[in-house]
């Protein structure tokens, strides 16, 4: 074992591309381009795979993430796959550092530091993944990225964080997938000098469109790379001929605002300068010298390169910040021959409507649907050109149904660009930087044919260019046997914590989303207290970030009900976001400690919570997601149930026949004073995990009494029926979002004969429950209509 094995950091030029199983592919790979190539790359260290087992090892968490991996018994239920993931991450967070390699951590940052002549530099730390035996496998962005940490011992926490992120619920979901091993991965964090962007964007050593390996493709923005892959701005293209290393195509387009840096953290959207608007955001021999860089770096590694540049404001200098191989052309081109690229179809009979940049290939024809905002994605049907200014992720469920996708704006490396070659549905992009944008030349029906190789939109079908060409995409819309469900009258809800799956679930037969729990959105998109970001004058980046992750669900959804529970993290979860030590208690049980509702009215967090409602009514009244409803949890007592709904009603938020305000129902005094909770809400969703817990007085995650809980228990089928009747009499709504109707059909079955509104299942289960539940109705009117059937013989009555 050489000594490289044995210690926790390595810096960049003493690593090389073999060292994947050192420090995993990002680290190795910028490690390459700093040691072995004249490549220009921020310097910074990698801590090792050593040091994350070391780390893994000594805190004694390895043990207990196997045992925790070993119980989830069903990687496709995405609530217990999350909840156990959630686990793993805060076990690994909240465990201490051992000595020596925070040691090291910290001594390679003070190092860092006098080696680049600045005192407590600006850093960026990424992870990246190693895999000993498994060298194909991707996990490019299963892992955090942390910007602008500064501080040692920030550093060190956000090693750690990135340890833990090696537990995401989707990296952990795809290793199961790929039955590749937990324990063979490890986590490497690249600790890299921070480059401050005034131009920042994307090349590729092939041209992504069409395949031509002849040409190396430039795209840059001003500002940072964000908004390329946004799509919010149409970048500058530029095409280098890599043989005569002469910029062959050259497209400038007019971009009026740009994403730029805060000094203290954080970003914020600026317009561009009147002066430079419309002016090249490179100059040509920034672009020859990029282009050069792209080509060593591909004659290096021997395949085609996608890699990320930054433009440095304080130096005028280029930075090539990471460069991994490109995927999609290469397997293409092992596949298809190349040959065939160089053709291209003339159609002499065929008016061309518009032209723009060929970011999919493909060839489709179909009915025009010219969608101008997101709130308007409900309406695209299977099979439709789907024409509009960008997309963005919310665009997804949208995009996947379309026969092929054609934008104003965006270029090669934008959103709508990358998702349809994954999906590999035809695309064009950027038309307006092409003379006329789609929206305007295009109308909602419309008929027409699109050769996305080409970047050309024809009117009407081309039945010629259609047969003739043996690379034409197949066209969406073809029919299949769909699935039926009879309809019910008691709702089935879903429930969804990661506002990512709504576009895959927003197509289950479900009348909407039951629960849709905030705290996924804290953990997952904004990591910070909100305490902690009130005091550093960021309040916005709590309205922002929560709205933007409510509407994802709530746009996939509508014109479906969307019912959002309030942040119910407890003192022990709240800590775990930066900032958090400062403001939360340390409580023996915080399952009965500062959560929910009596955290709301507390003059310590009253200014939190309004951030929450701030998000809730930006969510329905600046971005008019009007099926959007909230729910309070863990409401002790009524004078709570008043309290909060005061402060709600004086934010804004104000009960009406289009919002609604429903109470969890998890607590015994929710059930026995359920006649005097009625006046403050519109209807209650009874947790029953927690609710069969404070009836039983047993904790389900204490291994020593666990297998007395069961929400099935007489006591808890008594208090159930009995709130369904109180809540009844006033007109107030009951629905179900715990875990017993995913589980137990007999369950559900019981809730019916009570006259429960709603039951809301985990997503797998949607389909079931839906077949359940119209049988379970059905067998009642048989069984009223004839008198016949089964009779329940326990007496549900206090």
């Amino acid at each position: 074992m050489s000594s490289r094995d044995t210690v926790n950091v390595l810096w960049f030029d003493e690593l090389h591309r073999e060292d994947v199983n050192l420090v995993g592919g990002k680290s190795s790979s910028l490690g390459e381009m700093t040691s072995s190539m004249d490549v220009p790359v921020p310097y910074g260290f990698a801590t090792t795979a050593r040091a994350y087992r070391y780390f893994m090892h000594q805190t004694g968490v390895n043990d207990k993430v196997n045992t925790l991996l070993e119980s989830i018994k069903d990687y496709e239920n995405s609530d217990e796959l999350h909840a156990t993931c959630e686990e793993i991450r805060n076990l690994i967070v909240e465990a201490k550092m051992p000595d020596d390699l925070a040691s090291d951590i910290k001594q390679a940052y003070a190092d860092l530091a006098k080696k680049m002549g600045q005192e407590n530099p600006f850093v960026a730390i990424r992870s990246s993944a190693t895999a000993e035996d498994l060298p194909n496998a991707s996990f490019a962005g299963q892992q955090e990225s942390y910007l602008n940490i500064k501080g040692a011992d920030d550093v060190v926490n956000r090693v750690q964080q990135c340890y833990a992120s090696l537990f995401t619920d989707r990296a952990t979901y795809y290793r199961h997938k790929q039955n590749f091993p937990h324990e063979k991965v490890a986590l490497s964090a690249a600790v890299q000098m921070m480059v401050f962007s005034k131009a920042s964007g994307i090349m590729f050593s092939v041209d992504v469109s069409n395949g031509d390996a002849s040409k190396i493709v430039i795209d840059a923005i001003y500002g940072l790379g964000e908004y390329v892959v946004l799509g919010k701005v149409t970048p500058d293209h530029f095409a280098v001929d890599k043989q005569s290393m002469k910029i062959v195509e050259k497209n400038i387009i007019k971009q009026p605002v740009q994403l730029t840096r805060i000094s203290n953290g954080g970003t914020k959207e600026e317009p561009v300068p009147d002066e430079i608007q419309g002016q090249p955001v490179l100059t040509d021999s920034q672009v020859i010298e990029l282009a050069g860089y792209a080509k060593e770096i591909e004659r290096h590694y021997g395949c085609y390169m996608d890699m990320e540049f930054a433009l440095d404001a304080n130096t005028d200098r280029l930075w090539v910040v990471q460069a991994r191989p490109e995927t999609v052309w290469s397997r293409r081109n092992k596949e298809k021959n190349s040959a065939a690229d160089g053709n291209v179809v003339e159609e002499a009979d065929a008016k061309v409507i518009i032209r723009g940049l060929p970011a999919s290939p493909g060839l489709a024809s179909g009915v025009v649907h010219v969608i101008d905002s997101p709130d308007d994605i409900d309406q695209f049907k299977q099979g439709e050109v789907l024409v509009t200014y960008m997309t963005s992720p919310d665009w997804v469920p949208a995009m996947k149904k379309a026969t092929a996708i054609i934008t104003n704006n965006g270029g090669m490396t934008c959103h709508a660009a990358i998702v349809s070659r994954e999906m590999q549905i035809p695309c064009i992009v950027g038309t307006k930087s092409k003379g006329v944008a789609a929206t305007d030349a295009l109308k909602t029906g419309d008929v027409v044919t699109i050769d996305a190789k080409n970047g050309v939109v024809y009117q009407g079908k081309v039945e010629s260019l259609l047969t003739t060409s043996t690379a034409a995409t197949p066209i969406a819309g073809q029919v299949v046997a769909a699935e039926t469900f009879a309809p019910t009258a008691t709702g089935v809800m879903m429930n969804l914590g990661d506002p990512d799956l709504a576009e895959k679930y927003a197509s289950l037969p479900a009348d909407g989303i039951g629960l849709m729990r905030e705290e996924f959105l804290w953990t997952s998109f904004i990591h910070e207290h909100p305490l902690y970001l009130i005091e550093k004058g960021e309040p916005e980046k709590v309205v922002n970030m929560l709205s933007e992750g409510i509407a994802k669900v709530v746009r996939a959804m509508a014109p479906r009900p969307v019912v959002l529970r309030l942040s119910d993290f407890k003192s022990s979860e709240y800590r775990k976001l930066k900032g958090g030590d400062k403001y939360e208690p340390h409580e023996p049980a915080d399952l009965l400690g500062w959560r929910g509702a009596s955290r709301y009215y507390d003059p310590k967090y009253i200014e939190a919570f309004k951030l929450e409602l701030a998000a809730v009514k930006k969510a329905r009244n600046e971005l008019g997601l009007k099926n959007l409803n909230v729910m309070i949890p863990f409401v002790r007592t009524v004078p709570e149930a008043e309290k909060v709904t005061t402060i709600m009603r004086n934010e804004g938020l104000v009960r009406s026949e289009d919002f609604k305000v429903y109470m969890m129902a998890e607590i015994p005094s929710n059930i026995i004073l359920a006649d005097q909770f009625n006046q403050f809400i519109d209807g209650y969703s009874i947790g029953s995990n927690d609710l069969a817990m404070l009836i039983l007085g047993c904790d389900r995650n204490n291994d020593t009494v666990a297998r007395l809980f069961d929400e099935r228990n007489l006591a808890v089928k008594r208090a159930i029926r009995h709130l369904i009747k109180v809540a009844h009499k006033d007109g107030k709504t009951v629905s179900i979002c715990g875990q017993a109707p995913s589980e137990y059909p007999e369950f559900t079955n019981f809730l019916i004969q009570s006259g429960i509104d709603y039951v809301s299942v985990n997503p797998d289960m949607v389909k079931e429950t839906k077949r359940n539940v119209a049988h379970f109705e059905q067998r009642l009117m048989l069984d009223k209509a004839t008198g016949r059937g089964l009779q329940d013989p326990t007496n549900y009555e206090w």
